[in-house]
């Protein structure tokens, strides 16, 4: 068998009905379904067993450990020579497995990973959320598929890597968040090659409100810390961005007060970001929700950044005590 798709599940049934139905619609059938449940509540058992008949689906139920712990119980019981690990809130084109077939013959990889798009069905805030995260205006465009980054680390929505790298590697750590970004770390300085495949992109719903959204990249912000604990050298300039942006607009927020002029960089940026949204997804109405998302994806990730700073780098606390109430399920 060429592919192991590996799916952890914490109370998506809905969303992993989506992703099992455009697996069916795959030109190149070559690849069994691993999902694990993660101590889900609402688990999605009978959701897997309707798909039983066209996809090559197996099922597990564990305790909860996290994504990253769920993804190496179902690594342990995989059968393929590639592992791709997904996220259950990503919808597959039909061929995305052909689009990494074709990379490989082209030119082999030890791991791999793709971009995201939105789905023409995602809700007009999903779609703003998506803007957020690939725009230039937000990231820099670092997670929008660009070719010219020197180095192309996976994340876990859309990762592929080979099964026997995987294992020497011991798979992913016990990071809470963050462990996606640590695994491509230690790929990259295990001598392994890795590459960006622009072909092999998935729709990916991400949050659904900003509220989960906030939650999301502000756990971010804390694992970037993290990761520069783990892997020192790692910390690069546009990782400081979001905490100088979310500084820079709190500071401009006091000034305002008593020289109103001093919004006006806030008013221009949220214009800029407005625009350039509503003229990509051709909606003024999910440009003016990318106002918010894009805000949200800057100070949650960089107000998360600084108060990692402040603990682990000023206060010295560790790892797991310094953010032991953000361990969600």
């Amino acid at each position: 068998m060429k592919y192991s798709l590996i799916i952890p599940v914490y109370n998506r049934p809905d969303e992993v009905d989506e992703l099992l139905e455009s697996l069916t619609h795959q030109t190149l059938k070559d690849f069994e379904v691993v999902i694990v449940e993660d101590g889900s509540s609402v688990p999605c058992r009978d959701i897997a067993n309707r798909y039983c008949q066209q996809l090559d689906i197996h099922y597990y139920d564990k305790p909860n450990s996290g994504p990253g712990q769920s993804r190496n119980y179902g690594a342990e019981r995989s059968q393929g020579e590639y592992l791709i690990v997904l996220d259950s809130d990503c919808i597959l084109p039909p061929d995305y497995l052909q689009a990494v077939q074709d990379e490989l013959v082209r030119q082999p990889a030890d791991a791999f990973g793709g971009p995201d798009r939105a789905h023409e069905s995602f809700t007009p805030m999903q779609k703003a959320i998506n803007y957020s995260m690939t725009s230039f205006f937000t990231t820099g465009g670092i997670r929008g598929g660009k070719k010219k980054l020197d180095k192309f680390y996976p994340r876990s929505f859309n990762m592929g890597i080979k099964a026997g790298v995987y294992r020497s590697l011991n798979g992913f750590s016990a990071m809470r968040f963050g462990e996606d970004i640590d695994f491509s770390i230690r790929i990259f300085n295990g001598g392994y090659s890795c590459r960006l495949f622009p072909g092999a992109w998935v729709y990916h719903k991400r949050r659904t409100d900003l509220r989960k959204f906030f939650k999301q990249v502000y756990n971010s912000g804390i694992a970037r810390i993290n990761l520069t604990k783990r892997h020192p050298g790692t910390l690069k300039l546009v990782h400081l961005l979001p905490a100088c942006f979310t500084l820079g607009v709190l500071g401009l927020l006091v000034l305002g007060f008593f020289w109103p002029w001093c919004w006006l960089p806030i008013a221009a940026y949220a214009l800029l970001v407005c625009i350039d949204a509503a003229i990509q997804n051709r909606s003024l109405l999910i440009g003016v929700y990318a106002i918010a998302a894009s805000f949200i994806q800057l100070v949650g990730y960089g107000t998360g950044f600084l108060s990692a700073w402040w603990r682990r780098c000023i206060l010295g606390r560790g790892e797991f005590e310094a953010f032991k109430n953000n361990f969600y399920k």
